[in-house]
């Protein structure tokens, strides 16, 4: 059985990072398909893959040479290389005892040669890699290896700018149904001219501080107005 890499010491909040892109499962984007494409071009090799790790597997972004969209978590050479800050490389697998009998290495893509860099959140989680593989030994010359984790920084440039639309959609959705709620208690409101109760859009008869509470962040603090507080001492008066 090939041997399963240990989960980082962060594993939880890394997952959460990661959830936090929502860029699992999405469709093809020509930006992560360009970096693939250059890595492999400035690599020299066949296969070139942007791999995020979630629970229980590596899921590709992008790819290059390759028609697979995911593998289990368990043999993936990317699991291992998240657990490190720079770059891992595997100039041959069948010489590693990590991955020797990975049915990665003796079954297609029968991977040789593996080179991957991590993906880094600007709060030090490793997503995934971006990384370059081939089916022949291997090895990268300094300026392969600097071009790749380059290119790994760019990836995690494009997963923040995803990050941050996504923030400001967000943003500009509780916006617009702050400005819903302000229509809303600018327009005209149904009252009763007697109990002074407010009906809501549900038909139900509320007060009014019930309906401005659930509308905006007001707080009420209760007192008696001088007309009021006369009637009040009459009646006072009255009973005595």
């Amino acid at each position: 059985m090939p041997q399963s890499a240990p989960h980082p010491d962060n594993e939880v909040q890394r997952l959460e990072a990661l959830s936090a892109y929502q860029v699992l499962d999405t469709i093809p984007e020509l930006a992560f398909d360009d970096l693939t494409f250059l890595a492999s071009t400035i690599c020299q090799a066949p296969i070139a893959l942007i791999s995020l790790i979630d629970g229980h597997r590596q899921w590709f972004k992008s790819k290059v040479g390759i028609s697979a969209e995911e593998t289990s978590r368990d043999i993936a050479f990317c699991a291992y290389c998240i657990l490190q800050s720079d770059l891992m490389v595997v100039p041959d697998a069948l010489s590693d005892t990590r991955f020797l009998d990975n049915p990665l290495v003796t079954q297609e893509p029968n991977i040789r040669f593996y080179a991957g860099a991590p993906l880094t959140t600007p709060n030090g989680h490793n997503l995934g890699t971006l990384c370059v593989i081939d089916r022949v030994p291997g090895e990268l010359n300094k300026n392969q290896m600097k071009s790749l984790e380059a290119l790994s920084r760019q990836v995690m440039v494009q997963l923040e700018f995803r990050r941050l639309l996504i923030e400001r959609d967000f943003l500009l959705k509780q916006l617009q149904d702050a400005v819903n709620e302000v229509k809303i208690l600018s327009g005209m409101l149904p009252i009763c001219a007697t109990c002074k109760l407010i009906r809501n859009e549900q038909g139900e008869w509320i007060q009014l501080e019930t309906f401005i509470r659930n509308r905006s962040q007001a707080e009420f603090t209760h007192g008696i107005c001088p007309s009021c507080k006369q009637d009040l001492l009459s009646q006072l008066k009255d009973f005595s």
